[in-house]
């Protein structure tokens, strides 16, 4: 009869004991896991602070079709100094009606060789809609004066002389805003013009005419909300 109570006990600690190593185990998981979540949270803001190059991993969005072609390092276009947070979009335009893109792009880096001035953008959209992108976007450019630290700048190009951009530029400009929004966290009022940062005239067609630019931020903005 003892030895039959001293089994009963036995098993009854034993019981005891694997329910209690479970507990540990199931509460080792669950606070691996939360500490993992947190970690990609943190990671997550802080590529929208510091704008790394892995930025797509950070966007809902789908990434809109781009042609890289970075500029050669140099003090005049490209200085490699770190942009550290982005807390808006400039948007500028050409002051040649009728030129490319690459054009532009080619500009910027030839400055590299003539040190006739400092300038350069984050990207150049062109009158078909094509996009290259110029400086990698943990990187400043020289585009928007006492802006160039904390902001994304994106020149676009014009057939005339009064600016407007073409319906493909607005289109290739709508996808690249919205999916710069979406990675930054930033708002429809981070969109902004030159001549928002200085009072210029860029883009020129935009400040003459502000009605055209409530409704390219109005697409941009409705782009951003049903496809985010």
């Amino acid at each position: 009869m003892g030895k039959h109570k001293k089994s009963k006990h036995t098993k009854q600690f034993y019981k005891r004991l694997i329910c209690i190593l479970l507990i540990i185990i199931c509460s080792t998981v669950l606070i691996n896991a939360f500490k993992a979540r947190s970690l990609a949270s943190s990671f997550t803001v802080l590529t929208r602070l510091t704008g790394q190059t892995s930025l797509n991993s950070t966007s809902t969005l789908i990434k809109p079709s781009i042609t890289e072609d970075l500029l050669t390092p140099n003090k005049y276009s490209r200085p490699q100094t770190k942009l550290k947070k982005v807390n808006a979009v400039v948007i500028h335009y050409v002051g040649n009606a009728g030129s490319t893109a690459k054009a532009n792009r080619d500009y910027f880096e030839g400055l590299a060789a003539s040190g006739e001035t400092s300038a350069s953008s984050h990207f150049v959209v062109d009158t078909d809609g094509t996009i290259i992108q110029c400086i990698p976007l943990d990187e400043i450019s020289y585009a928007s004066n006492n802006r160039n630290n904390d902001t994304i700048s994106i020149e676009v190009c014009h057939p005339k002389i009064d600016g407007k951009f073409t319906k493909d530029t607005c289109d290739a400009l709508t996808e690249l805003i919205a999916w710069l929004l979406d990675t930054y966290g930033l708002s429809k009022d981070d969109i902004i013009r030159h001549y928002d940062v200085t009072g210029k005239i860029c883009p020129k067609y935009y400040v003459e005419h502000a009605d055209a630019w409530d409704d390219l931020k109005d697409k941009i903005w409705d782009y951003y909300q049903t496809n985010k």
